[in-house]
């Protein structure tokens, strides 16, 4: 998969998993961005070759509440 593709794909998947975290921890979207820009998960998302940002936003989900990527 090409840079340019992840370029493009991140942001989605980014923005539909703090939509994700804010709804179901009942929190606010800057405060969901906070906390998955801090989180593992937010580390493997950005890495092209960890394959994490090819996961459901469910699975994304349950990583993050995990602690965890993997």
């Amino acid at each position: 998969m090409g840079q340019k593709f992840l370029e493009n794909l991140l942001p989605i998947v980014i923005e539909a998993l703090v939509e994700r975290i804010a709804l179901e921890d009942h929190i606010g979207r800057d405060t969901a961005i906070e906390q998955l820009r801090a989180s593992a998960l937010y580390s493997m998302l950005e890495d092209e070759f960890s394959k994490v940002w090819y996961y459901s936003v469910s699975k994304l989900y349950a990583l993050f509440k995990a602690g965890t990527a993997f």
